[in-house]
């Protein structure tokens, strides 16, 4: 029997579900009667983890955010993963978002969640490796209590638990 069980911390978005999420949102803005002629344009940079958005105007990148966030919604990719940025205006009259698609946990949240853990005074450790955070504890009800305090608990980032052994 092992003397330590662990899991890991992680924050990713699978990007094939958000290509999928942005596929279905092209398709329904080229249905969509209201953006007709419109120069509505969804790019999506998988190796900068990078969405890029530009429409005619602030209304209709709003709807097309709406759409993006309904469909992300339904692929089951949190929206906790994306990161929006501010509008811009972008050449030839149109405005432009970027939004970043999140990978790995930043560090000052990676502290955050590890101090949090300390803090409850439960018998497991939280260690930071690179982007994701190992909890070991002796004790698998001690993890399984880790990972409901942490669902429970908001650090406005996606959490996801891996490696359970």
């Amino acid at each position: 029997m092992a003397s330590q069980y662990s899991f890991d911390v992680v924050s990713k978005i699978d990007m094939q579900e958000m290509k999928n999420a942005v596929d279905q949102t092209d398709k329904e803005i080229g249905q969509r009667f209201d953006f007709k002629g419109s120069k509505t344009e969804l790019t999506l940079k998988e190796k900068e983890r990078e969405l890029e958005i530009v429409s005619d105007d602030e209304y209709k990148l709003n709807a097309v955010v709406d759409i993006l966030k309904s469909k992300c919604v339904k692929r089951n990719i949190s929206l906790k993963g994306l990161t929006f940025g501010k509008l811009e205006s972008a050449l030839g009259s149109t405005v432009r978002q970027k939004i970043s698609v999140q990978s790995g946990i930043p560090e000052d949240k990676a502290k955050k969640i590890t101090k949090a853990i300390k803090e409850q005074k439960l018998k497991a450790q939280g260690q930071i490796q690179g982007d994701q955070i190992r909890v070991q504890s002796k004790s698998k009800d001690e993890l399984q209590a880790v990972m409901t305090f942490l669902k429970q608990e908001d650090f406005e980032i996606d959490l996801t638990f891996e490696n359970y052994r």
